[in-house]
């Protein structure tokens, strides 16, 4: 039941998100007369915001197994919360960095790679992205796994410079029935 309530209310501030990025963009275009262009992007759609090439560019630092290589693309705030896989979750990314060092422990190599369906939907010094993610794994046994995750991931433009402030990363169950 508290998971239930958990995803209720992220769900609830994200719809949140989404009403005030939407008003924003109404009360913008009825102020200037003029159609607002949709804050929603794909690849390469708009410079100076987060884009699939930007996603791509995160996860392929994440394929190397090294934190040290996704560094430069999180806030370092210890107020930033991370969901993971496992554990639940770590708080500010010095926790997060420390958290996944051990990924060379448990693999040889990654490689990860975002979906077409990734999104980025921005409004001012804000954005919030979600995706897919193909993920093959190889275990130092040397056998592989495949896997899909669900990426969300929201960023704070900061100076310029655009750094993850919360990210969600999970994975559904195996056969998709939350009951077994």
């Amino acid at each position: 039941m508290k998971k239930f309530r958990y995803c209720l209310r992220i769900f609830s501030i994200l719809v949140g998100l989404g009403l005030v990025s939407v008003a924003q963009s109404s009360t913008a275009g009825q102020q200037s007369g003029q159609r607002q262009p949709s804050s929603r992007r794909t690849a390469g759609a708009r410079t100076g915001v987060p884009d699939k090439a930007l996603m791509q560019k995160i996860w392929d630092g994440w394929s190397t197994l090294d934190p040290n290589n996704v560094a430069q693309y999180y806030d370092k705030s210890p107020d930033d919360i991370f969901y993971d896989i496992t554990p639940v979750k770590y708080d500010g990314w010095d926790a997060y960095q420390k958290g996944t060092q051990g990924l060379r422990d448990m693999f040889s190599s990654a490689k990860f790679t975002v979906n077409d369906d990734a999104r980025v939907h921005s409004s001012g010094d804000g954005a919030l992205g979600t995706a897919t993610i193909a993920a093959q794994l190889t275990g130092k046994d040397g056998k592989t796994q495949n896997a899909t995750l669900r990426w969300t991931v929201i960023w704070s433009n900061q100076g310029g410079q655009w750094l993850i402030v919360h990210e969600h990363v999970s994975a559904p169950l195996p056969d998709g029935n939350p009951t077994q």
